[in-house]
């Protein structure tokens, strides 16, 4: 007899009504890396029910996932709204690879290699506009929200400014401390730069064919 397929677990039997997804079967990776209870997410269900798929979708365990479903559906859903048209579409920059964090050699293991991580590049509203949260063009008041909201829901939060490494994407994650309460959020708030005129140089002084000054 085929054997019968796995029962879905219980955080995704609950992420079904937030989320579209495939389950896959445990990551186990060299070292420390893998993961159980791994999903791929393919959209969050918003309350109307609309679809914002997530491209490339990522490869996370399914309550990270949650915690992105969550993230989207109660907070950026409406964050993004404020800039004039609705959310259609997250891109997505990493999920889960199996490597040290920031991608040095030898340093600790990263939460991407746990699935427990999510960078975010960019999001497009239904009126075709791109959104890059790491623009210091992009409204201040929207940049600000997210990072309050995804320091609320997130263990870590790091954009610009936090090490060099975060400046084209913002990274959330839901690591295990030692400390349950202890959280990171380094994201600089930037502005653009103010326009400054570079005075011409002065012009060069003419001379004749005889290379006399006039």
């Amino acid at each position: 007899m085929p054997e019968a397929p796995p029962q879905p677990s219980a955080c995704q039997a609950e992420l079904g009504q937030r989320a579209v997804f495939v389950p896959l079967p445990p990551l186990v990776g060299p070292g420390s890396c893998g993961a159980p209870d791994v999903v791929r997410l393919e959209a969050v269900i918003m309350s109307d029910q609309r679809r914002v798929p997530v491209s490339p979708p990522p490869v996370l365990r399914c309550t990270m996932a949650g915690a992105v479903a969550d993230w989207v559906r109660a907070d950026l859903g409406q964050e993004l709204a404020g800039l004039g048209a609705p959310l259609k579409a997250i891109a997505n920059y990493d999920s889960y690879d199996c490597r040290g964090m920031n991608r040095v050699a030898g340093a600790k293991l990263s939460e991407h290699g746990k699935a427990n991580a999510l960078d975010v590049r960019a999001f497009t509203l239904a009126d075709g506009r791109t959104v890059r949260p790491t623009d210091a063009a992009v409204s201040r008041t929207f940049r600000e929200e997210m990072r309050a909201s995804a320091c609320a829901r997130f263990k870590t939060v790091l954009g610009p400014g936090s090490d060099g490494y975060h400046e084209e994407h913002i990274h959330v994650d839901l690591a295990e401390r030692h400390n349950s309460g202890y959280r990171i959020c380094h994201w600089e708030i930037r502005v653009p730069a103010p326009n400054v005129d570079v005075p011409l140089p002065r012009p060069r002084p003419a001379f004749n064919l005889a290379g006399h000054r006039l």
